[in-house]
């Protein structure tokens, strides 16, 4: 049967990281609304066109379209054997439609890891964190500065920061997470699926904890 996993935590807890490392280690796909974004922006689709003008602001991506692309990626062959979501759903009218979506396949969702960090941490992450353009490779300014200043150490692409992780953007993104997704914690955890994590423990040992989670 598919395994199908939510990935929740304010934004800066590291969950596309942890996600990339548990889709290796699951086999299971890794489906990252960042990502698809950040691609649908590149490609100038609708979708992109419309998901820039709020990412942009540090705002959520309205929930229809959200849905509709998540729903879409879903029907991939890769995610046959089930999924890790990272950034959704984000609200409880996102986590009915990912039900009704996983239901549609004949799944349901098997466990959702809480991963927590406190604010103060996750301002400084954010607010230090580079991008190279070509290919979205991340730096940080503290934790993983580049060979050179402004230049991708892959691809050799400038480094740039996104409006979104700026110091006021990134103050307005915590502040949104805690009035919008914060209800998504509650509705998780009345369903008892929920597993806090902290976030804020060595790379590895988070990524054990998150296994135990999903196996539990």
């Amino acid at each position: 049967m598919a395994t199908y996993i939510v990935l929740l935590g304010p934004p800066g807890v590291g969950k596309g990281t942890q996600a990339e490392i548990l889709a290796e280690q699951t086999g299971l796909a890794h489906v990252s609304t960042g990502e698809l974004f950040r691609e649908n922006i590149k490609n100038k689709t609708e979708l992109g066109v419309l998901a820039e003008s709020f990412i942009h602001k540090g705002e959520l991506v309205p929930d229809n379209l959200t849905i509709a692309m998540v729903k879409e990626r879903l029907s991939c062959p890769d995610c046959g054997e089930g999924a890790i979501l990272d950034g959704f759903p984000r609200t409880p009218v996102q986590a009915e439609a990912a039900n009704a979506m996983l239901a549609d396949l004949g799944a349901q969702l098997n466990a959702v890891p809480y991963i927590i960090v406190p604010e103060e941490v996750i301002i400084r992450r954010l607010s230090g964190r580079w991008t190279c353009r070509e290919h979205g490779h991340i730096f940080h300014t503290l934790f993983n500065p580049p060979v050179k200043e402004g230049i991708c150490d892959h691809d050799g692409s400038e480094l740039y920061q996104r409006d979104d992780d700026k110091l006021e953007t990134v103050k307005h993104r915590i502040q949104v997470y805690i009035d919008r997704t914060s209800p998504l914690v509650e509705y998780y955890r009345t369903n008892g699926l929920l597993t806090e994590i902290r976030g804020d423990q060595e790379i590895e040992q988070v990524t054990q904890e998150l296994l135990d989670a999903i196996k539990s």
